[in-house]
């Protein structure tokens, strides 16, 4: 598997250069067949591999030919600059051959009047499926539904649903089940395809329907849609309206891409970056980041007025400034792990109201120990650099606090951020960073001043 990776990264790498050159010489014919042939995920690697002047070549020559499955394949910002050069009958003709969960992220991020374009020049029938997607909230199950799926009522045969199968032109690309509905068109089973042609012509649907269905209300949550299918190992489930009607479904390969992109948002964030960072503009990215840098701008601020406060024990004792940053950075270190934890065990639904506390003591008691053992190191450090055991003794003492009081705020931040509806991965850090430098400071330097002078 490993060899097999390896050469198909090689061959992308080929690829990617092979159009490089192609570009540079011209060679239209040749581009034109490339991509012909390349999946469309494939093709997507090769265009973000492109600097902004190849991409915008690049679309002049296979814009008649463009693959519009290519574009829900690629990064954000290198979909819309993709987008921003096609005209209007060119999009409409890559959306409409999209099934209408992939229309939908394709075309929910396009500015309005664009949108709005797009959206009227498309033919009727698809345009309401993805209006009406697009009228859920942001990030839920109706907006990463298909409307394209397989049903079946109650009192069809095996060979019913076979018939229906072969004739429907508007099936989904892919799909595993039929799911079985009532006359109210709710859902109360499905027949997965193994199990469908297994069975004889005559066979009622409901003698061989699972029984058991995992309906997903459409204004759910992605990331919790993304829970459900990791927890009951589903492949496809039905989307639901506030009446329990079956107005689409999700398959497995959806939720891949949500895992995905909840994992890789909650990734970035805790480093203060975008999800799409190396594919932006250098404004772009510079303002991202700013935000981010400000915060820390602003600790620091916080954290020098701090020390200025100790000033005189930072004269007479110069040693302390050598020692001090350790204490931070050790509870900042230590905070930022129990940070990484608790907000990874919230977004896996680890973290419930019942383990709540036991989840946070079990974080103090390691980073009490963790603080210990390492206070009792650099304290026997110290005392030997200095030649005076007290400084060591406030040392350890002020680290084993700062400790103690980082992994207790990494663990309890991000569960109260989780419960005031806010994203816990981009607002614990900071939080977190500002007290426990802010602390680790003002401890330190406060023992030393109240035993040392």
């Amino acid at each position: 598997m490993e060899q097999i990776d390896k050469n198909s990264d090689n061959q992308l790498l080929e690829t990617i250069e092979l159009v490089r050159g192609h570009l540079a010489t011209r060679k239209r014919k040749q581009i034109v067949t490339i991509f012909q042939d390349l999946h469309a995920a494939d093709a997507a690697d090769v265009i973000e591999a492109l600097s902004s002047a190849e991409r915008s070549k690049l679309v002049k020559i296979i814009r008649k030919t463009f693959d519009g499955s290519i574009l829900a394949e690629l990064e954000d910002d290198v979909r819309a600059q993709i987008m921003d050069q096609l005209k209007t009958t060119e999009l409409v003709e890559a959306v409409s051959s999209l099934d209408s969960d992939d229309a939908v992220y394709v075309i929910e991020d396009m500015e309005q009047g664009a949108q709005n374009k797009v959206l009227q020049a498309i033919p009727k029938q698809d345009r309401h499926k993805i209006e009406t997607a697009l009228a859920f909230p942001e990030d839920s199950a109706g907006r990463i539904m298909q409307r394209e799926m397989v049903m079946a009522p109650e009192h069809w045969t095996v060979d019913d649903a076979a018939i229906s199968i072969k004739k429907n032109r508007k099936l989904p690309e892919f799909f595993y089940n039929v799911f079985v509905v009532d006359p109210k068109m709710q859902p109360v089973g499905y027949v997965p395809l193994n199990r469908l042609f297994r069975h004889s012509n005559k066979t009622k649907l409901t003698k061989i329907t699972e029984k058991t269905v995992h309906a997903i209300p459409a204004t759910m949550d992605q990331e919790d849609v993304a829970f459900l299918f990791r927890k009951y190992a589903l492949v496809s489930a039905p989307v639901v309206d506030d009446g329990g009607r079956i107005i689409g479904i999700i398959t497995v390969d959806d939720v891949v891409n949500v895992i995905e992109e909840e994992a890789t948002e909650d990734f970035m964030h805790l480093g203060g970056v975008a999800d799409s960072d190396i594919h932006s503009s250098a404004l772009t990215t510079y303002y991202n980041r700013f935000r981010w840098l400000f915060v820390t701008f602003i600790n620091t601020l916080i954290a020098s007025a701090v020390i200025s406060h100790f000033q005189d024990a930072l004269e007479e004792i110069v040693v302390l400034a050598v020692l001090m940053p350790i204490v931070a950075a050790m509870g900042g270190n230590a905070g930022m792990q129990a940070v990484t934890v608790t907000v990874r065990a919230l977004a896996t639904k680890s973290i419930v109201p019942s383990n709540i506390t036991r989840v946070i003591l079990k974080e103090v008691a390691v980073g009490g120990i963790l603080g210990i053992t390492f206070a009792a190191m650099l304290a026997t450090l110290a005392a030997l650099w200095t030649g005076n055991i007290v400084l060591g003794l406030v040392l350890a003492a002020a680290m084993t606090f700062n400790t103690l009081w980082a992994a207790f705020a990494g663990t309890i931040f991000p569960i109260v951020i989780d419960k005031l509806k806010l994203d816990p991965a981009v607002a614990a850090g900071p939080l977190l960073t500002t007290t426990t430098d802010v602390l680790g400071f003002a401890s330190f330097l406060g023992l030393a001043r109240w035993i040392l002078l």
